[in-house]
Order: C-alpha cells, then sequence, then structure tokens
C-alpha cells in the first residue's frame, strides 16, 4: 500500500509539473485567465471569463467607439488558435497583433487586425493602421458558420501572417509595414445596438521564446 501511495503521488507529481511548464510557455488554454492578471480594458463594463473559461465580450447598448481587451505584455512571433462565436451572427469583432494602445481611457489600439464579422472574416485589417490590408475573399466565406463557433488561427513569423478559418487559409503572405513587436488585443466593434462575441480554447505559443 505505501508503494502503491509513493507511485500516486510521484505520478501526480509528474502531471501538475507538466502542467505548470506548459502554462509558462504560454501555450495553455487559460491564455486570458479569469482575473484578467496581465490584460487590461473596460473589463468591468464589457468583459468576462466564464465558468467554463471562455472569454465573452458584450455591450448591452452601442458604446460608441471600438474598445478592445489589451495584453500588457507585447509579442513578436507567435501562434494564437481559437474558437469563435457572433452571437446570432450580429455585431463584428477581431484580434489585434503586434499592436500598440493608442487611447487609454477608451482602450483604442492602432495595428494589423485578423478579422471577425459578416463579410470580413479572416482578412487582414489595420486598424487605425491604414485599413485593409488583405481581403479574405468571397469564397473563402463561404466555410463560415455565420451562427455557430469557427475554428480560427492565426500566425505570425518575421513578416509573414498566416490566418486559417475552419481550415480554409484566408491570408498567407509577408507584409512590409508588419510591426516587429506588439501586443495581442480582442475587439468589440461599436455601431451595434448590441453585440457578443465569444472566444473558447484559446490557444498560445509564443515561437520567439528559445
Amino acid at each position: 500500500m505505501r508503494f502503491g501511495f509513493r507511485v500516486a503521488v510521484l505520478a501526480f507529481a509528474c502531471v501538475v509539473g507538466f502542467v505548470s511548464a506548459e502554462e509558462k510557455a504560454g501555450s495553455s488554454s487559460g491564455f486570458v485567465p479569469k482575473d484578467f492578471e496581465g490584460w487590461e480594458g473596460l473589463i468591468k463594463e464589457f468583459w468576462s471569463v466564464n465558468k467554463d473559461g471562455d472569454l465573452v465580450g458584450y455591450t448591452s447598448k452601442d458604446p460608441g467607439f471600438n474598445t478592445f481587451l489589451c495584453s500588457k505584455k507585447t509579442y513578436k512571433d507567435f501562434e494564437l488558435s481559437f474558437e469563435v462565436r457572433l452571437k446570432g451572427g450580429d455585431g463584428n469583432s477581431g484580434v489585434q497583433i503586434r499592436s500598440k494602445l493608442a487611447d487609454k481611457k477608451k482602450f483604442a489600439v492602432h495595428g494589423p487586425q485578423a478579422d471577425i464579422g459578416a463579410g470580413y472574416w479572416g482578412s487582414l485589417y489595420g486598424e487605425g493602421f491604414g485599413g485593409m490590408m488583405k481581403a479574405a475573399s468571397k469564397e473563402s466565406q463561404k466555410a463560415i458558420k455565420a451562427k455557430g463557433f469557427n475554428a480560427y488561427s492565426i500566425k505570425c513569423v518575421g513578416k509573414k501572417v498566416t490566418i486559417k478559418i475552419n481550415g480554409v487559409t484566408t491570408v498567407d503572405e509577408e507584409f512590409a509595414k508588419m510591426p516587429e513587436e506588439g501586443i495581442i488585443a480582442f475587439q468589440l466593434h461599436a455601431g451595434y445596438p448590441s453585440m457578443e462575441v465569444t472566444f473558447k480554447n484559446l490557444k498560445f505559443k509564443d515561437l520567439s521564446e528559445k
């Protein structure tokens, strides 16, 4: 019995050690923790993490400006994957990459954005950064589940950005104006009476770490 207990304890310790190492590497599903440590924005007004660990952005009325949940840390090369849903297919969101915080009162962000919204899913848009950088094709929009969850992945290495939705590549090229480093931020878009966006199974891997 004592031997079996020791084996069980050692096995548990190994599992805990593995999970801790994975989280330290930034590849766990808790990219945005429930206490929002390491993140900033108008959290009390618009953001929450539900019991399943999903990130939810919700506006009960039009805020009148685009606002973002922003990482305090900046990143260079990385991979980010998640599933995302616009409730009822309404509203517009996106994920800023290598961007910068431009207004800490409204938490406005400028930089490249992987777009989320009808007709724009998978496009790379320059938020306060010159407008559309690469529009996703009309053909790629056929893969979108308008009212359901969509598998979304973003890979940024050097000047190259690759975006995929439900296995369909929408962007895969280099951009001369791509910043070398910047924050990651999740968007709630103005112009809608109310909207809700949910990000689940967020997984992040920092490719700059050795």
